[in-house]
């Protein structure tokens, strides 16, 4: 589809993916609607957005989990700028923790935010995309939602959720004829987003970016791209794109050697307290793009990512490089 002048709405607008695609957007001159928690960093990102050709913006902050304010969210899209062209669904928080050591509340949560918050996105979208006849939802989920991790079960099942979610809203659309209504799933792999400083976290380490750590705009292209010309999955970075390929082909040595690469690069041996993060309270402040691993820190984790392949951890990984280079 034509993407200029396009209306746009994007949950989880507020940080990380959400708010690259909502920018990546505004660049293309669409009229850009921002969902999210925070009223504070929803309009920070709403003026990022109208440094972009005076792109048109309308915040509404939203909890993806009542189903009342999502729908209200595709109430006052239609309102402002007559019809909704693009949904992305991006919201999302995670927790990490030992399987008995995670809160259910927290668990719960998870879940709730993304699986039922896709949800409830995705029947807003489509209710108004029939009575238009046309439309694009963009569901984001993760190589995750394809290679399972420890310490992550919530995230790691909702991810799987809405890539599931994806596939059987395509049957059911193609069933319908609604040919002009499309589901793209996008599944990033780790992205440098504050996703990890946000997170729940009963681990007792800190919780970093596990690399290699792709740009939140690389994501943000790739949902472009989509609604450009509809796919049904698109993997975004080399790596996860290896890690999807192995998980067919030889899933228990990628599973095996996922499990240890997690436990070293995902966890760092700083001690961290017990945290809810912002599962039940959004993050204060004007939020960002970026989570910073792509600095030096960012340097850092990819050298320890290196030393741990060298002792065999990343056998699998390794293999995934050089099937990634092919």
């Amino acid at each position: 589809m034509r993407v200029k002048d396009a209306v746009v709405v994007i949950t989880g607008a507020s940080s990380g993916i959400g708010r690259a695609t909502a920018v990546a957007f505004a660049r293309k001159g669409c009229a850009v609607v921002l969902a999210a928690r925070g009223q504070e960093a929803l309009e920070a990102a709403a003026r990022d957005c109208e440094r972009h050709r005076g792109a048109r913006t309308l915040v509404v902050p939203t909890d993806v989990t009542d189903v009342k304010a999502v729908d209200d969210l595709a109430r006052r899209a239609v309102e402002r700028f007559g019809r909704i062209d693009v949904w992305v669904n991006s919201a999302a928080v995670t927790v990490f923790g030992p399987f008995s050591d995670v809160p259910l509340e927290d668990f719960h949560r998870v879940i709730d935010v993304n699986v039922m918050g896709s949800v409830n996105g995705a029947r807003a979208a489509l209710r108004t995309m029939r009575k238009q006849g046309s439309g694009t939802l963009v569901d984001v989920s993760s190589v995750a939602g394809v290679v399972s991790q420890p310490y992550a079960h919530a995230y790691v099942m909702s991810k799987h959720a809405v890539r599931a979610l994806g596939a059987s809203l395509r049957q059911e659309l193609r069933l319908a004829g609604a040919g002009k209504i499309h589901v793209c799933t996008v599944l990033p792999a780790v992205i440098d987003t504050p996703l990890f400083q946000h997170a729940a976290n009963y681990t007792g380490r800190e919780v970093v970016a596990m690399p290699p750590v792709y740009s939140a705009e690389r994501v943000a292209r790739a949902i472009l791209g989509v609604v450009r010309k509809p796919r049904r999955e698109v993997v975004v970075g080399p790596m996860g794109r290896a890690m999807v390929l192995q998980s067919r082909t030889a899933p228990g040595l990628l599973e095996r050697a996922a499990a240890r690469q997690v436990d070293r690069t995902h966890l760092a041996d700083e001690p961290a307290p017990a945290t809810h993060g912002n599962l039940h309270v959004p993050a204060p402040g004007a939020g960002s793009v970026d989570g910073g691993w792509g600095g030096r820190r960012g340097t850092a984790l990819r050298r320890l990512a290196v030393a741990a392949t060298a002792v065999g951890v990343g056998a699998a990984v390794g293999a995934g490089r050089r099937i990634a280079s092919r």
